[in-house]
């Protein structure tokens, strides 16, 4: 039974789910389940900015990192997919995950 993680979910075309990580930045199920997950191309919106304004970090105006757009495919609705974001106020990276 496959399932899509991350340690947030847009597809650039209709709004599937909003979630807030935990405080260990993960969502506490997974974005899609077995029932839900589709081959197909996805989008996560990881609100950076916001992120790291309540934490107090001192920002620019603008931020140089407000919202990050992760886009990727999903090619086997049977297989797990996790996209962890690794972020910073000025740099991120991303992979998939197991």
């Amino acid at each position: 039974m496959g399932k899509l993680s991350t340690h947030v979910l847009d597809d650039g075309e209709k709004l599937i789910k909003t979630l807030r990580t935990n405080a260990d930045g993960r969502t506490d199920q997974p974005l899609l389940d077995a029932t839900a997950i589709e081959v197909g191309a996805y989008e996560l919106l990881f609100f950076v900015g916001e992120y790291f304004q309540a934490r107090g970090v001192a920002l620019p105006d603008p931020r140089f990192l407000d919202i990050v757009p992760v886009r990727f495919g999903i090619a086997d609705a049977a297989a797990n997919y996790h996209v962890p974001l690794l972020v910073s106020p000025w740099a991120y990276s991303t992979y998939r995950g197991s």
